[in-house]
C-alpha cells in the first residue's frame, strides 16, 4: 500500500511499474542494466479514490495524464533501479498529495476604515490631476 494524504491508500497492485535501460552516459553498464523506472497509475479507474477526488486528480493532473486518464512517471537519475524505484514513488506521493489537497475556502473581508480613506483620498486627487489637465471654460 502506498499511503497518500486524505486518507488515500493506493494498493501496489494499481501501480504497474516497468524498467527499461537508462539513456545518457553511464559507459558499458548502461547498455546492460535497466536501471531506469516508470510508474503507471489509472487514475480514472482507481479504486482507492472517491468521486470528488477522482474529479479533482484529473482536473490538477489534466496536462500530466494520457488520454486514457493514466499518470506516468519515469525515474533514472541515479544509477541503481532500487533507489530510481524510490524516487519515483515518493514523487508520485508528493506529486498526488499536493494534487488531493482540497481547494481553500475564501473567507470574506471587508476593507479598514483607513483604507477606504486612502481610496477616496487617492481618487480626489486624480480627479484634481484630471480636472487640470482640461482646457480652461471662458
Amino acid at each position: 500500500m502506498v499511503r497518500l494524504p486524505y486518507g488515500v491508500s493506493v494498493p501496489e497492485t494499481e501501480l504497474e511499474v516497468r524498467t527499461a535501460r537508462s539513456s545518457g552516459p553511464g559507459g558499458q553498464g548502461v547498455n546492460t542494466t535497466e536501471s531506469k523506472v516508470e510508474l503507471r497509475w489509472d487514475v480514472a479507474r482507481s479504486a482507492a479514490l472517491d468521486e470528488t477526488q477522482r474529479a479533482r486528480l484529473l482536473e490538477r493532473l489534466g496536462s500530466r495524464l494520457t488520454d486514457d486518464g493514466v499518470l506516468i512517471l519515469t525515474g533514472q537519475e541515479h544509477r541503481s533501479q532500487h533507489r530510481n524505484r524510490e524516487a519515483v514513488l515518493a514523487r508520485f506521493q508528493a506529486l498526488v498529495g499536493e494534487a488531493l489537497t482540497p481547494p481553500r475556502t475564501r473567507r470574506r473581508t471587508r476593507p479598514t476604515r483607513a483604507a477606504k480613506e486612502r481610496r477616496l483620498r487617492q481618487k480626489r486627487r486624480r480627479s484634481e490631476v484630471k480636472r487640470l489637465r482640461r482646457p480652461p471654460e471662458d
